[in-house]
């Protein structure tokens, strides 16, 4: 049996929220509903829900939590409404929200602007051709009017009956000024809009009759609940706290309230002549000894000033409750009705923490003399780093201390919250998501509030696709979306099969574009369909079809494309047909029921959910689109409308913050600063208290009559005074610890950065407040962190405020210290079983760090490429130019000599077909360029050849020196009619500089492999040919060559047991270089380090960029001995022939 449920409204104050909670819990067990009665609760967040569900559950409540109802006051007023004034007088879903009022307005506003009142509004829109000053225009409009039903229903109703004029809070009315005029004539033709059934259901009619109709009623109406808990909430408007106070004839309706101050404390804060009436009836008596008016000069000797700073939004919240409360109506059913409980711990000191908060409870205004504290107290602390990063690498080394230092300490303990958590997302995941599980240094955490919009893949594809109109197609935008499993499943493409996609794609030559057609669309000429997805998959289908078969219409085989894989050709076809048929339905504009259909059609052909997560994603686009098709059906808009408009309403659901993911779920909470979030915890920490940062500001529209001067009345909210009192929960919250985070040094310059104001006012109360002996205080308590979290100071122990448990660097920097003449030590020499090639030594003068970290220590350095290429080309780059010029050059190879040029132009033309030049006329430019030194060089390499001819047989080449043999065989050589060895290497570019080979290096292979043959008594001439001229490597004598081979040898030898401080183009910037020894070295730092534009040694060599990151660590000596032993025999046997 239920126990009988008295009527009343009950409301309890309490300075914390455990004894609320516990009184809560008692109430329910001593007071218990019907078996079939759901207990209704009005939170105003999900955690406060979570944490009152985790009371009733535990052993300690009623160790079950069912038949509970968590609901939202505006929601539950509404189905009030419902159940007071029936069915048929209110709708389910008023159609004056704001979701229906916005597409109401949409349609109206066009058909208004033409009467002179609407000249602003028809000023603003014009010019508006995509809809979206409209759109944007009736979101905060119906935004607005929304706010006015809630904290301005008088005005609304004058409005209705034409009495266009403001009421004050005190009643006296104001006449709107012209620019604003058409407010009032928007909102009666919004009435006169709705349909005669639902005229009077707007909030500003239907709350007046709501009263009238409980006061009138005899009993309660079967629809209401006979008990309402409202718990944790910390504002609530007007209009709500006359409904609750309405309810409370036919329903037991239990407020519980956090009222952070034991005594009398309205009149502290600013516009207090507004609640004059409400707190002439306060239950709460002053404090002993304050005035009865306490007036704004002597304010500072009777009001604690953090409670006057922070506390107006709840100062005007509990003035509305004293407006309504009768406490003698209840007082007998509870042992109290206000459970006061000092913040001061009764076994032990307080601490800092302890007494902020006493001070507040108490109304203690600023102490006469500072409090002394104790030296070790760190119940308030303040961490500045650098940035995001830093900030949240601190608090995970401030955590583990935590944990370590307090074993019954728990993750759960702890709240992390921040004015926006998805900036902090990702630096949260990279700190605290990197280790493993196993690791000690783990901290369980989870991330609430974070809007999906941003990070779900799923929705980041639906996102992308629906942009299309405005999509360039570019290579990395389809590899982008075919990462998503659930789009890939659709098309049945397997991961595995990505690169190999990739790579077809990267030949095919496909840059961005469907086709010719798509690209008109960015207003460029007509048939430029080179380079699109159409010409690509055209190769890509020939391909498969001929093989290296001839073109066909003008369309170049990819014979790379065969096989079974070849299936997966047909599969991207497939997603290029679909994507180019939704391409072209989101560039025209539908009506509401026409974007219905097509978008849950597109949603269906391109996605195939892989999980119960991306299905539910999905379903909540195509229910928010169900529900935009009713409002747009209520409002009666039916006009065709573009994608700019329905984007964002196929969007919405994944753009708000989801306040119930995974809070208070057993780990570290973090989440954003949010309204009634106020749930204790042992440790409060609040991380980006930043000067601009927080408060949030959020200006007001330049047409919200509510906020202008004037106008404020008591209830109104501020999202500056809602943050303001946040903090003020927050610091509430703490019972062990308040941990503030802010970047307090500028990442460039280490300067000072100034905090958040209220992070300010703390601290200028701390100083005021409290002392500590022979110290300053906020220094004390502040920690500056460095700039890097591997910083010395972490780690030399001469910092007791900075640790680190970063093991990683810890390594770093507890090395073992060496002797100088063992650190200095070189690896011992390198034992080789193979016998030594010539392209070892060829790496050697390439890069002699690089072949010491390959070679000896086994390290390579893969520079990442460009997965892929988005624009077409333009123009080519040295390095294309040198591999397509090296492709035309072997086609005139094959050729024969009298058929060479039409080679060449045969080669050419494939070369243009392929999608490798630039398009229309650009591409007999870069021929040109191409082919005219793939010809000279060809030219040049043919008049070489003259006397000479090809030989089969190889070049056995052997010579030990020490411990080293070399072994290898030069192949493709040439002899003249007397037995002597040529060797040819063709490069078809300008290589002569001013003076010689611009880059020596050219001759590298040339140059070992002559200096072996010359060495093994070979006669030998080596030629190196260009398009502007022919070098050659003259043929030397077997003792000179024998001695230079050595040496390069020893040289080897010496480089594989330590990195030589040298390189090669500062090397040959030196030996060129005039000047004495300073002079030369400036010129080779010239080559060594890249300049403006790149290129240097550094540019081209990471393994150097690691070991000689600068010029200056180089031994200058050391670097020109052996830039005079490895480059200059090259340089003295390069010499220049005349062809």
């Amino acid at each position: 049996m239920s126990a009988p449920i008295v009527p009343g409204l009950s409301i309890i104050h309490a300075n914390q929220m455990e004894p609320l909670r516990t009184l809560l819990v008692e109430w329910i067990r001593a007071h218990p509903l019907g078996p079939l009665e759901n207990e209704i609760f009005l939170v105003q967040s999900n955690g406060m829900a979570q944490w009152l569900k985790l009371a009733l559950a535990s052993e300690q409540g009623l160790g079950i939590a069912a038949a509970l109802e968590m609901q939202l006051p505006s929601r539950f007023l509404w189905q009030s409404y419902r159940a007071v004034l029936g069915e048929q007088a209110v709708p389910k879903d008023s159609p004056y929200d704001k979701p229906q009022l916005r597409w109401r307005l949409m349609k109206l506003l066009p058909q208004l602007l033409t009467q002179p009142v609407f000249a602003p509004l028809k000023q603003f829109l014009h010019d508006d051709g995509d809809c979206r000053k409209l759109d944007q225009l009736a979101e905060q409009l119906a935004d607005l009017f929304d706010q006015y039903q809630v904290y301005r229903a008088d005005w609304l109703d004058a409005w209705a009956r034409g009495d266009d004029t403001l009421l004050s809070a005190g009643g006296e009315p104001t006449d709107i000024d012209g620019a604003q005029a058409w407010q009032p004539a928007l909102w009666r033709a919004v009435v006169n809009d709705m349909t005669p059934q639902w005229r009077d259901s707007s909030r500003a009619r239907l709350h007046q009759s709501f009263i009238d109709a409980l006061e009138q009623a005899p009993q309660r109406p079967p629809a209401l609940p006979r008990r309402v808990l409202v718990f944790g909430i910390s504002a609530l408007p007007q209009q709500a706290v006359e409904s609750l106070k309405a309810l409370a004839k036919h329903c037991q309706i239990l407020l519980c309230v956090q009222n952070p101050c034991q005594h009398f404390w309205a009149d502290i804060v600013e516009d207090r002549e507004l609640l004059r009436r409400e707190l002439a009836r306060a239950r709460h008596s002053r404090k002993p000894g304050a005035p009865a008016v306490i007036d704004l000069e002597s304010m500072h000797q009777h009001a604690n000033p953090l409670l006057a700073s922070w506390g107006k939004q709840g100062r005007d919240y509990i003035g509305l409750l004293y407006g309504i409360d009768e406490p003698d109506q209840y007082r007998d059913y509870f042992r109290t009705i206000d459970l006061w409980q000092s913040p001061l711990p009764e076994s032990s000191v307080p601490s800092l923490l302890n007494r902020i908060q006493q001070g507040i409870f108490d109304l203690e205004p600023m102490p006469a003399s500072p409090q002394p504290l104790d030296v070790e107290d760190r119940s308030v602390v303040f961490h500045l780093a650098h940035s995001r990063q830093r900030e949240v690498e601190v608090l995970h080394d401030q955590l583990l201390r935590r944990f370590n230092e307090q074993a019954d300490l728990s993750p759960s303990d702890v709240i992390v919250m921040m004015p926006d958590v998805d900036l902090y997302a990702p630096h949260i995941e990279a700190v605290f998501g990197h280790l493993e599980r196993d690791d000690s240094r783990y901290i369980p955490f989870t991330i609430a509030d974070r809007p999906e919009r941003g990070h779900q893949v799923v929705v980041l594809a639906l996102e992308k696709l629906l942009h299309l109109s405005q999509s360039r197609f570019t290579v990395s935008e389809l590899l982008e979306l075919l990462a998503v499993p659930a789009l890939r499943a659709r098309f049945d493409i397997d991961e595995s099969q990505l690169p190999l996609l990739a790579r077809w794609v990267e030949q095919a030559g496909v840059r961005w574009g469907l086709d010719g057609q798509q690209r008109q669309s960015f207003q460029l000429p007509e048939q430029l369909e080179q380079n699109t997805w159409r010409f690509g998959l055209k190769r890509m289908l020939l391909g498969y079809a001929v093989g290296q078969g001839e073109n066909w219409h003008g369309i170049e085989p990819l014979d790379e494309v065969g096989g079974l894989d070849a299936a997966l050709v047909g599969k991207v076809c497939e997603l290029i047909d679909a994507l180019a048929q939704l391409w072209q339905q989101l560039g025209q504009s539908h009506t509401p029921s026409q974007w219905n259909q097509l978008l849950r059609s597109a949603v269906a052909a391109l996605f195939l959910p892989q999980d119960e997560q991306e299905t539910l994603l999905l379903e909540r686009m195509q229910d928010a689109l169900a529900q935009w098709l009713a409002a747009c059906d209520d409002a009666g808009l039916d006009q065709e409308l573009p994608i700019t408009v329905v984007r964002e309403v196929a969007l919405a659901p994944f753009g708000d913050e989801g306040v119930s993911q995974r809070f208070l779920a057993g780990k570290v909470n973090f989440c954003t600063l949010m309204p009634m979030r106020a749930i204790p915890f042992q440790q409060v920490c609040l991380l980006g208290m930043n000067d601009g940062d927080y408060p949030r500001s959020r200006p007001p529209l330049d047409f919200d009559m509510m906020a202008r001067a004037g106008q404020y009345r008591p209830g109104d909210r501020s999202r500056r005074e809602d943050d303001r009192y946040l903090f003020l929960e927050a610091l509430l919250a703490a019972r062990e610890q308040l941990y503030i985070s802010y970047i307090g040094r500028n990442v460039r310059d280490n300067s000072e950065r100034t905090p958040s104001v209220l992070v300010g006012q703390l601290q200028d109360y701390l100083c005021s407040a409290f002392t500590l002996a022979g110290q300053n205080l906020l220094d004390s308590l502040t920690t500056v962190h460095p700039l890097q979290p591997f910083a010395p100071a972490y780690f030399d122990g001469q910092h007791p405020a900075l640790f680190s448990y970063a093991s990683e660097w810890q390594q770093v920097h507890h090395q073992p210290s060496l002797p100088q003449a063992e650190a200095d030590a070189r690896l011992p020499a390198l034992s080789r079983d193979e016998p030594l090639m010539l392209s070892e030594l060829q790496g050697l003068l390439a890069d002699p760090v690089r072949s010491f970290m390959n070679q000896r220590l086994g390290v390579w350095f893969v520079q990442e490429m460009s997965v892929s290429d988005d624009l077409e080309p333009f123009a080519l780059d040295g390095l294309q130019r040198y591999l397509l010029r090296d492709e035309l050059l072997q086609q005139l190879y094959l050729s024969e000599p009298q058929q060479a040029r039409d080679a060449l132009e045969v080669t050419v033309s494939k070369l243009v077909r392929r999608g490798q030049l630039p398009m229309k006329g650009f591409a007999a430019l870069a021929s040109q360029d191409l082919a005219e030194p793939a010809w000279q060089a060809y030219q040049h390499y043919q008049h070489c050849l003259q006397g000479l001819t090809l030989t089969e047989a190889s070049l056995e080449l052997r010579h030990s020196h020490g411990d080293l043999v070399l072994e290898d065989w030069l192949s493709r050589l040439y002899q003249d009619s007397q037995g002597h060895w040529v060797q040819l290497q063709v490069r078809p570019g300008n290589l002569g500089g001013k003076a010689g080979l611009k880059n020596p290096l050219h001759m590298n292979a040339l140059y070992c492999g002559h200096l072996a043959a010359c060495a093994c008594d070979h006669s030998i001439t080596s030629m190196l040919i260009g398009s502007d001229g022919v070098w050659q490597l003259a043929l030397m004598a077997p003792q000179q060559a024998r001695e230079r081979l050595q040496m390069l040898m020893t040289l080897y030898a010496d480089a594989m047991r330590q990195p030589l401080p040298v390189a090669p183009r500062a090397a040959f910037a030196y030996l060129a270089a005039d000047g004495n020894h300073d002079d030369r070295l400036q010129s080779a730092q010239s080559a060594y380090e890249p300049g403006f534009f790149g290129g240097g040694d550094l540019g081209y060599s990471p393994y150097l960029a690691r070991q000689y990151p600068d010029f200056s660590r180089l031994d200058g000596d050391r670097f020109a001995a052996l830039a005079e032993a490895l480059y200059q025999p090259l340089l003295d046997l390069v010499e220049q022939v005349e062809v």
